[in-house]
């Protein structure tokens, strides 16, 4: 593991959500790797700590986490801009070599067997809350949070410093059609 990467206490795990990121969703079924891209993710809980995401019936790694019962929840990095558009705009039932031909490089976190995406700021390891009306009316997923980790050049402290590291750092907001934002200055309130 990197040693850049430190656990994060689930009391906390929230914190790594709470500013409205794009995500990178991961999931490990039967072999099979899948990573998607998702605008629409919130912290939900905190004890024990749960968040949502929507996965689109269309995706395979809405499959991948229905049939495996947990998912990875990652924040990506401006420096994944092309990586992120990449997963988010190509389907993996039709190009099944989509993640190595995005760039995507999988890690292991703790002892769990899930595909956890390098290169990233936090990662949040779920186990998913069944809510079949949720998902197949909303395509609403819960998770239940089982153990967190970021990068301490960007999160250390219970509290992200991107004031602090390189722009490179910086999560990214979808807004629409492959327009992104970096998440701007820091402002605190006296």
């Amino acid at each position: 593991m990197n040693d850049s990467i430190k656990p994060v206490s689930l009391d906390k795990a929230y914190r790594l959500l709470n500013h409205g990121p794009t995500v990178l969703v991961s999931a490990r079924h039967d072999g099979v790797d899948g990573v998607m891209a998702a605008a629409w993710a919130c912290a939900l809980d905190f004890e024990p700590p749960k968040l949502t995401v929507v996965l689109d019936k269309i995706t395979a790694t809405r499959v991948l986490v229905e049939g495996s019962g947990q998912f990875v929840i990652q924040v990506p990095t401006a420096a994944q801009l092309e990586l992120t558009y990449q997963v988010g705009s190509r389907r993996l039932n039709d190009e099944p070599g989509k993640l190595a031909e995005s760039g995507v490089e999988l890690l292991t976190l703790g002892d769990l067997d899930l595909p956890f995406v390098a290169g990233c700021s936090a990662w949040l390891a779920c186990r998913l809350i069944v809510e079949p009306h949720n998902q197949q009316v909303y395509d609403l997923f819960i998770g239940e949070v089982i153990a967190a980790w970021a990068d301490e050049r960007v999160f250390r402290d219970g509290r992200w410093h991107f004031e602090d590291a390189d722009p490179s750092w910086r999560s990214l907001h979808h807004v629409a059609g492959g327009h992104f934002y970096g998440i701007g200055e820091a402002l605190t309130r006296k």
